[in-house]
């Protein structure tokens, strides 16, 4: 007796096959059938949620043929689990200490302008801080920072590190800060007009920071030019939460935050 395939289907009505890729975070796909692009950012049993640029996030059931990776169609799968690791290096780059404990604070302390500055440093720098003992607190403002120094009677033994938005040449914040003339006092500033702009706009998903006429505010004023609703509390919270490590913050917020760390922590 002959012996037929029970699949009768002809050949040029099969699908080809096509590969299936992990669901892994951060894999940046293309549902078919919507055109939503965005990264994965979780994976359930079942639905894959995607992040796109502007923050908005979409679920889709991984079926299969039901993506496009680099124009080509694939079928999301759930990625293996993997055995728990812990991170060789911290959010800052240095490198993690697995189980330390925070150390009691110093005596020093590390000030910045608000709480968008604190939050950010907290953001890359907080286990390296926690190790090393050094508080972080924020002023509303320089203007009065030689009186904030006074009050806070730096000495060898407990110095004092101050950080300050837009510290350039000529600036009010310049001339306040040429004030403070303490050995154990360091005031260091970066160029932005705000803390913002420490943020790289490549991963906030934007081309460019706006440029803000003068006399606006500019954290509102960045909000309509970039056409996000005029909250900025809310807009903060949206760009901290696309740093993951110091990768995505400018060089010139990067080295005056090391140098303040460096200086507090001294013998």
């Amino acid at each position: 007796m002959r012996s037929y395939n029970p699949d009768l289907t002809p050949p040029w009505k099969k699908s080809a096959p096509v590969p299936e890729v992990p669901a892994d975070a951060d894999l940046v796909v293309e549902e078919v059938s919507t055109g939503f692009c965005g990264a994965v950012i979780r994976c359930e049993a079942g639905t894959v949620t995607l992040e796109d640029r502007f923050g908005k996030h979409r679920v889709f059931p991984m079926e299969p043929r039901g993506f496009l990776l680099e124009g080509r169609v694939v079928t999301l799968v759930r990625p293996a689990a993997a055995a728990p690791s812990r991170p060789a290096r911290t959010a800052s780059g240095s490198i993690a200490v697995p189980g330390a404990r925070a150390r009691v604070a110093r005596a020093g302390r590390i000030y910045v302008e608000g709480r968008h500055d604190a939050e950010l440093v907290e953001r890359v720098w907080g286990d390296d801080l926690r190790i090393e003992g050094v508080v972080v607190e924020y002023l509303e403002g320089v203007d009065d920072l030689p009186s904030i120094v006074a009050d806070f009677a730096p000495a060898p033994d407990a110095r004092l590190g101050v950080l300050v938005d837009h510290l350039v040449e000529g600036s009010k914040e310049s001339r306040i800060a040429a004030r403070i003339s303490s050995p154990d006092v360091l005031v260091v500033g970066h160029p932005y007009i705000d803390v913002w702009e420490a943020v790289k706009p490549s991963s906030v998903g934007i081309p460019a920071w706006p440029t803000v006429p003068r006399g606006q505010d500019w954290k509102t004023g960045v909000c309509r030019a970039l056409g996000w609703p005029e909250n900025t509390g809310a807009a903060w919270q949206h760009i901290l939460s696309k740093v993951r490590s110091y990768k995505d913050l400018e060089p010139a917020l990067l080295g005056r935050v090391e140098e303040l760390i460096d200086f507090v922590t001294a013998p």
